[in-house]
């Protein structure tokens, strides 16, 4: 049966790969987004509303006659323009808002490991979502990815550039921790296909294969053709430098949090994988252009020029 779905940040980079899916299927698309004034292909085929996190009622108005949301969400890093605490209590704002408009389920997106009293604000901030939206009483799925890939990513796009522009590659630590990551249109299918189940029930959103961060960046090296040598490295020595690659860029290229969360394996869990595409054989078709371009997070994440709705709480995954 066709619905009226809500995805958020439909113009961002895993919220449109949901929304060509569910257009596709047939369904009626609404994005809530501070990008409504953006060039974008799917621009002209769904409706967009503003997130208007300071205005409930016009947000809760806006999800009217909406059974689904699905929600993408979140902030990667605090920054001047936004900040996990924010987006914690934006979203709490949308899930009230949600149960206002009489939503009948939620799709969220959270991380593999959260942790609801962690000191890494990221895993604190998506633990105590969870727990917001399970105390709702509104039907959910709560979709849990450790590292998306794919066409227009960040992490693996940004080891694959440093591989091809270094002598070297260096891990934090000895670089054993582990990462599983999943590819962004398996993960689509996974929230699309849980917008229209039934009941309540959390996933683990890995992908097939599993690899050490040393392994990681070994085996995208040997792919693109940059083989390098990968050492260890002290973590302080590896966030001075990826301090320095954003400075130059930008842009954030790893955090504190990012580093502690790595080597603390909490992008790893025992699960069974809920995407099939592989990695590996989907670095091998992009070898030649994967990491050709820096990927910059801070520039996805500018607002659209002449929106008014942009403000520093209002930002979109």
């Amino acid at each position: 049966m066709n619905q009226r779905i809500a995805v958020t940040g439909a113009f961002g980079y895993s919220g449109s790969r949901i929304a060509r899916r569910l257009l596709k299927a047939g369904h009626d698309v609404l994005t809530l987004t501070n990008s409504s004034g953006r060039d974008h292909p799917l621009s002209g085929q769904i409706r967009a509303e503003p997130f208007n996190f300071d205005h409930p009622d016009k947000l809760a108005r806006a999800l009217e006659g909406t059974s689904v949301l699905i929600n993408t969400y979140w902030v990667r890093f605090d920054h001047r323009r936004f900040d996990h605490a924010t987006a914690v209590q934006n979203t709490l704002t949308l899930f009230e808002a949600a149960k206002r408009a009489g939503v009948a389920r939620i799709i969220h997106v959270s991380i593999t490991n959260p942790q609801e009293g962690s000191p890494l604000p990221y895993f604190h901030g998506k633990g105590r979502l969870e727990r917001a939206l399970r105390e709702s009483g509104i039907a959910h799925t709560i979709l849990r990815p450790a590292v998306l890939f794919g066409d227009g990513d960040i992490l693996i796009n940004n080891i694959a550039w440093a591989l091809r522009r270094l002598p070297c590659f260096g891990v934090f630590g000895d670089g054993e921790y582990k990462l599983q990551p999943i590819h962004v249109e398996d993960f689509a299918e996974l929230a699309v296909r849980e917008a229209t189940e039934n009941g309540n029930r959390t996933i683990e959103a890995i992908g097939p294969e599993t690899f050490t961060y040393r392994a990681l960046a070994q085996t995208v090296g040997r792919i693109i053709g940059c083989p390098r040598p990968v050492f260890s490295v002290p973590p302080w020595f590896g966030y001075a430098t990826g301090r320095l690659v954003g400075w130059w860029h930008h842009d954030e290229f790893i955090t504190r949090e990012e580093v502690t969360g790595l080597m603390e394996n909490r992008l790893c869990v025992d699960a069974p994988p809920a995407g099939h595409t592989k990695l590996t054989e989907w670095a091998a078709l992009h070898a030649t252009s994967l990491g050709r371009t820096y990927a910059s997070e801070l520039a996805r994440r500018r607002p659209a020029k002449g929106n008014p709705h942009t403000s520093r709480r209002v930002a979109s995954k």
